[in-house]
């Protein structure tokens, strides 16, 4: 006979009799042990104060101490005889004689004061050994217990009427005994994960130390009693916990214990850990970065339409939307220039968007000549933003009343300008004569480069044009690497690895290092933080990586230059005319070495314009370029000034 089908067959008939199914009693499991799991922190102080109790007077119950309370009790029982005898013979001498002199009572008085001293002496010494050597506390509960019951139920029988007597001192003697047991069951209680979670094993020791039991049992050692943990999540982005604070702990204090709390978990010292404050203000959470919610996405290349990166903590994709003024900060080797492709390549794709890059470095502007206008030197830059400056005023005279910005379209495309270290070109506006030179009337204006930057910065959101500030050194000293008056303009700030909490400061605002805005933290490369609003979460990013040899594979686009039309700024007031002086020879053609704008100037006034103005509207160049050109060609005496009037002879 099969006794174990024969067991399993009955056992299955007497489930469905009584109505019971597997799957209830396992649904019935689960949500029991959740609530205990839960109520596990909260009983966890008691079990251990109980437990610490408990092992203090284990240790002290040693052979020595016993016989130490043997002897204590000996002596106190000799001492209390002989003191009750002394006092039997006090008496005794006080009823023979009245005399106080006598010597018999004066013998007897002397000997019960000794007898006194003696059991005084005794009972303290026997306190001591009973301290020495204590009940054990179940013991001691017992008789707690015992002490209550008893007294309280002959009361309760005395003063009560025999219909109404009750036995409730035992009922709750009996009561409290058995919620005591509960609470230390609960308190004790090991809450962790279900057995198939894919916890690794670092997770898995971490998830150990905050267990409530151990925590509260090391927590004095690192000076952070009265705190509790409450059971742990394993999230997509690793370990989070909330933290019961009791008597004088506040979130901010628990907070700087950051090392204490690190060393009793035993973390890496590589691991990002993050403490803030709880749902309440007795709670604080401590979160373990031991995973990111971006592992295995695929963030290399770029086509139109991805997402600039991930969250490593919600996992969702994070879109950089076209049109906003932002700044990129990050130190060498971070992976800035990688992060920043990207964008720029989505600037840079419809017919209705252009791409300006400003690279004094030339590294990164080179890469983008097939589809942006890129300026490296001095001059470059200075040309570039003056045309810019030139065409915010032409645009924002375009726009129609109600309208608060220009319409983008292939005419009129939004132009975003990118300035890859922005250090160099604010040292670029700074630049000076070399010394010992003196100030030639063709000498380019530098600060003027800072100068129209701040204006695209502060004026040019309206016209469609759109700056980008990227720089290694976020500061805003004389050194510094983001101007006050353009990083004022800023509305999307994103810093990868930076080097210092003042830095993140400076990107971030004066309340990053209090928010979590922590950007001196995040590993190296690819892993930013993006500020878009005062809603933000400062969670890392992983960004997009985007190589030099697939910016150059991009298609061909559309460069930027300025259209023929005149500036919208006023001309000089009192700008000098104009005019060509020719000889009676005819005259030859244009000599070599001169740039565009100069021939273009050269041939305006041979046409017959004779101011700036008049040339700047011939020829489509901003009123700088034109005085600069100007100047050039009276340096090479194909221009003649004389006073208001210029002659120029063409070489033959």
């Amino acid at each position: 006979m099969d006794y174990a089908a024969a067991w399993n067959k009955i056992g299955t008939g007497t489930k469905a009799t009584l109505g019971f199914s597997t799957d209830r009693i396992n649904k019935a499991t689960a949500a029991t042990s959740r609530a205990l799991d839960t109520a596990a922190p909260a009983c966890a102080p008691f079990a251990h104060r109980w437990d610490t109790e408990a092992d203090r007077r284990a240790k002290l119950r040693t052979p020595e101490n016993l016989k130490a309370l043997i002897a204590a009790q000996r002596a106190n029982t000799s001492a209390r005889s002989t003191a009750a005898t002394a006092a039997s013979q006090r008496k005794a001498a006080k009823a023979a004689s009245n005399n106080p002199l006598n010597g018999s009572r004066r013998a007897a008085r002397t000997a019960d004061k000794a007898a006194r001293g003696h059991a005084k002496v005794a009972r303290t010494d026997l306190k001591t050994a009973r301290r020495n050597y204590p009940l054990t506390l179940k013991q001691l509960a017992v008789r707690v217990h015992a002490a209550h019951t008893i007294p309280a139920g002959l009361t309760s029988y005395a003063l009560s009427s025999a219909e109404h007597w009750t036995m409730w001192p035992a009922g709750t003697s009996l009561s409290l005994i058995g919620l005591n047991a509960a609470l230390l069951a609960v308190g004790r209680r090991q809450v962790r994960l279900a057995p198939d979670d894919d916890a690794t094993a670092e997770e898995r020791r971490l998830l150990e130390r905050l267990d409530p039991s151990y925590w509260v049992q090391h927590a004095d050692e690192r000076g952070l009693s009265g705190t509790v943990p409450a059971p742990t999540e394993l999230t997509p982005a690793g370990l989070v916990t909330t933290v019961r604070l009791d008597g004088r702990w506040k979130p901010s204090a628990f907070k700087a214990k950051h090392e204490e709390i690190r060393a009793m978990l035993g973390a890496r010292t590589a691991l990002r850990m993050e403490i803030g404050s709880g749902s309440h203000g007795d709670r604080a959470t401590i979160t373990l970065r031991t995973r990111s919610a971006a592992d295995g996405i695929e963030l290399t290349g770029w086509k139109p339409g991805d997402p600039w990166g991930v969250d490593t903590i919600t996992g969702e994709p994070v879109m950089v939307p076209l049109g906003r003024r932002m700044l990129i900060a990050g130190t060498s080797g971070s992976g800035k220039s990688w992060s920043t492709r990207a964008l720029l390549a989505e600037a840079s794709e419809t017919p209705d968007h252009r791409l300006v890059v400003i690279d004094p470095k030339r590294v990164e502007g080179i890469n983008w000549e097939h589809r942006a206008r890129v300026a490296i030197y001095a001059e470059d830059v200075l040309d570039v933003t003056d045309e810019l400056v030139a065409e915010m005023h032409d645009r924002l005279h375009e726009i129609p009343r109600g309208r608060d910005t220009i319409e983008i379209s292939a005419r009129r495309p939004r132009i975003t300008v990118f300035v890859d270290e922005g250090a160099e070109v604010i040292t670029m506006a700074r630049k000076k004569r070399a010394k010992g030179t003196k100030e030639e009337p063709g000498d380019p204006d530098w600060s003027r480069i800072m100068e129209n930057l701040g204006t695209l910065a502060r004026m040019a959101r309206a016209a469609e044009i759109i700056l980008i500030w990227a720089t290694q050194k976020p500061t805003m000293d004389a050194k510094g690497g983001i101007d006050p008056q353009i990083s004022a303009q800023i509305t999307y700030r994103a810093a990868l690895a930076l080097s210092t909490s003042g830095e993140s400061r400076v990107v971030f605002g004066e309340d990053a290092t209090e928010r979590g805005w922590h950007a001196h933290d995040l590993p190296m490369p690819g892993v930013a933080m993006l500020r878009s609003g005062p809603k933000a979460a400062p969670h890392p990013i992983n960004t997009r990586a985007f190589s030099p040899a697939d910016v150059i594979a991009l298609p061909a686009r559309p460069v930027w230059q300025r259209a023929g039309k005149a500036p919208a700024v006023p001309a000089p007031a009192a700008a000098p005319a104009l005019s060509l002086v020719k000889d009676d020879e005819p005259a030859a053609a244009v000599p070599d070495g001169l740039t565009d704008n100069q021939v273009a100037v050269l041939k305006a006034v041979q046409d017959g314009t004779s101011t700036n103005a008049e040339i700047s509207k011939a020829v489509g160049i901003n009123p700088g370029s034109v005085a600069r050109a100007v100047d050039a060609l009276v340096k090479r005496g194909l221009l003649a000034k004389d006073g208001t009037t210029i002659r120029t002879e063409v070489a033959a």
